[in-house]
């Protein structure tokens, strides 16, 4: 923890976390009220509570994917990273963690395409592939939240305390307490419209900020200041590995080595986050690929433009009077510890940089928090509750149970959290480590929903040879190449490095060849996982169908579900009626509240976009922009750099755009419906 004297009172920092995390509890109580009276949307409703009914249009998915992608780490790490390695640390932070929400893109389409009533991706594997694959990766999607939502908490609680002299447990244990409150009475769309307020006020402080520093500061004042500042601490304290030691060149070694880790770590924390699944089967089946594209795109914006500024400016004030540290440099573990961005907004502005720094960590905290919390429920309630403990189960049952375990789930990131801390690991370390524990889950779990040939003992072998691969492959690392294994070498670049390629790049070769070796008589049929939940159509179901263990239908060594022959045959019948018409008469909200399930011409074009745009912007970020510059040496000139800054600017107003703008705009009609209900309801009194 930093030694550093605070900039604002703790009374300033238990403010923000108690009363605005229930402002927006008393929001989403008067906002959960509307809703149930004027709509056809009741919070009451499992199906609504845990999926928003399938409804939610592109643009607020895109917001909530950028609210739910925007850790405490996207402003801590990456403005870490930026410190560390120069210009390069935002870049590859942005792009090693925008091509997984781009890829995932396919995988929505997928879901909308082969498993249209899912709840959770889990399901599809429970259908699949039967029990122990389901309880393997039920371990790996709980692991990943509780990591997500412990780090979340660790990297939040640590700049309070820093900013503030909060006591960091005290924090880690109030940040979740309005989350918990607002997520149980307004469930999944609840978190839809937190993310999008919390995303307005990200990107509002967010320009700010960048304003400031480039066009009014006294400090730096403009992005011709900020190069010389930057090549000047480039001389003065060069980087280990960048071209010339400078700050601005994308020729980073480190920055490259933690690029690669980004995209592994990125990865697992996308694949296998209910979250981002959720978002996908929220989603209208006609643009839940259009909202992953603009989601991705405007998240990059959050990282990229927050670090060139708060990341590099650290650098440049380093020894400026006003730094923090001044007249030390921060210290390694502050740095790790996410401080390099609280430590330029108080060189910056004082105590309402401060201020300001604290909201928008709050507001990226709860609001990626609530997201967290809504799918560990969903897990809890459908591949727990629902799958072993009570197949029956109510919808009133179903709702009990997502509001119990999203209260447990709050409490057990906060112990994780304080575990963390209390044996010194921070949140560069868990950030760093956090890809290769998970990663051999990524492709087998994609697969599920892909690739008709994967067969249950190429899933299950796949992501535990995986895991176990990152594990080893971490460890031996730190030990040869350090000597020991200490919490110090464990987190350092090539321990991590190794274990991160070798979890995540075993899993699909472990997956792949034991599927080609011992394959199944005949490829899956996927008319058995769009009949999961077909029974109950889009409404609650007590029906125990929602999730039926597959059985062997051959001596293969996976194949088919309970009676696939059977299911596969009720549901080919059907298949091509599967699209829910829609009434041309109909309202906004009406017609919301029938929107198709199901548009086989649509998906099948909407997944070649998908594969085109999410291969083709995935090429030019990892490869086409940045490569060229690695490998020729190029240090930035003083223009390159001032353009590179507008770029950041650019980048930012446009993700504004799509995560504030879109949503108003195409909800335009639906609010008009709303207030005329609202009047008519009010004249009746």
């Amino acid at each position: 923890m930093s030694n550093v004297a605070t900039t604002l009172p703790p009374g300033a920092g238990y403010g923000v976390v108690v009363g605005v995390g229930f402002f927006f509890a008393v929001v989403m109580m008067f906002i959960s009220y509307l809703q149930n009276r004027y709509t056809q949307f009741s919070t009451h409703q499992s199906e609504e509570f845990n999926t928003a009914s399938r409804s939610v249009k592109p643009g607020l998915i895109a917001a909530g994917i950028v609210s739910a992608w925007t850790w405490a780490a996207t402003l801590l790490q990456s403005s870490s990273v930026g410190y560390q390695f120069g210009v390069s640390g935002p870049f590859w932070y942005a792009a090693g963690a925008t091509v997984q929400i781009l890829t995932f893109s396919v995988l929505a389409c997928k879901v909308k395409q082969n498993a249209p009533r899912c709840h959770t991706f889990l399901e599809i594997i429970y259908t699949r592939y039967g029990t122990l694959a389901h309880v393997i990766f039920i371990m790996f999607a709980l692991i990943t939240n509780i990591l997500v939502a412990s780090q979340l908490l660790l990297g939040g609680s640590a700049v309070m305390a820093s900013l503030t002299g909060a006591n960091v447990y005290a924090a880690i244990f109030l940040i979740p307490t309005g989350v918990c409150a607002y997520v149980v009475l307004g469930g999944l769309r609840a978190t839809f419209l937190c993310d999008y307020s919390h995303t307005l006020i990200l990107m509002i402080i967010m320009l700010y900020f960048m304003f400031h520093a480039y066009c009014v500061s006294d400090l730096i004042g403009s992005p011709s200041r900020m190069y010389d500042l930057l090549k000047a601490a480039g001389e003065k304290m060069p980087v280990a590995g960048n071209q010339d030691g400078s700050f601005v060149t994308l020729k980073s070694n480190k920055g490259l080595v933690f690029g690669v880790i980004q995209l592994c770590a990125g990865s697992g924390t996308v694949f296998l986050d209910q979250a981002y699944w959720q978002r996908a089967i929220a989603s209208r089946p006609s643009t839940a690929v259009r909202a992953y594209i603009l989601g991705g795109l405007a998240w990059f914006a959050i990282p990229f433009g927050f670090s060139t500024t708060m990341g590099l400016a650290a650098v440049a004030l380093t020894d400026n009077p006003r730094f923090p540290t001044y007249p030390n440099k921060p210290t390694d573990s502050e740095i790790s510890a996410g401080l390099a961005a609280a430590f330029s907004a108080a060189a910056l502005l004082g105590k309402s940089g401060a201020a300001a720094l604290l909201v928008v960590l709050f507001m990226a905290v709860t609001s990626c928090a609530s997201a967290e919390l809504i799918a560990v429920s969903s897990i809890m309630t459908f591949d727990i509750y629902k799958t072993y403990l009570k197949p029956r189960a109510t919808p009133e049952n179903l709702i009990f149970v997502s509001h119990v375990c999203i209260c447990l789930f709050g409490l057990i990131m906060a112990i994780f959290a304080v575990i963390w801390e209390q044996i010194g690991i921070d949140l560069g370390w868990l950030y760093l480590v956090m890809g290769l524990i998970i990663g051999g889950g990524v492709f087998p779990a994609a697969f599920a929903i892909t690739w008709d040939r994967q067969t249950r003992m190429g899933c299950v072998l796949g992501g535990v040879v995986g895991f176990a691969a990152g594990i080893i492959a971490w460890l031996s690392t730190a030990k040869v190449y350090y000597g020991g294994l200490t919490l110090h070498t464990t987190g350092l670049q090539y321990p991590t490095l190794a274990g991160n390629l070798a979890s995540i790049l075993t899993g699909p070769i472990v997956s792949v060849a034991v599927s080609l070796a011992f394959p199944d008589p005949q490829p899956f049929n996927w008319d058995i996982t769009r009949a999961i939940n077909n029974s109950a159509g889009m409404g609650d179901s007590s029906s125990p169908g929602s999730s039926t263990p597959p059985q062997t239908t051959t001596s293969g060594s996976g194949g088919g579900g309970v009676d696939a022959e059977k299911d596969a045959s009720a549901v080919k019948d059907g298949a091509a009626q599967t699209t829910t018409p829609v009434n041309p008469h109909a309202t906004p909200l009406e017609a919301a509240a029938s929107a198709p399930i199901d548009d086989p011409a649509g998906l099948a074009r909407a997944y070649k976009v998908a594969c085109w745009w999410s291969g083709v912007l995935s090429v030019i970020m990892v490869v086409v922009v940045p490569l060229p510059m690695f490998f020729s040496h190029y240090v930035y000139s003083k223009g390159f750099f001032t353009a590179w800054v507008v770029v950041s600017f650019l980048w930012v107003f446009g993700g504004a755009f799509i995560s504030i703008v879109l949503p108003v705009t195409e909800t335009l009609g639906f609010f008009k419906e709303f207030a005329g209900r609202v009047r008519r309801d009010f004249a009746k009194t």
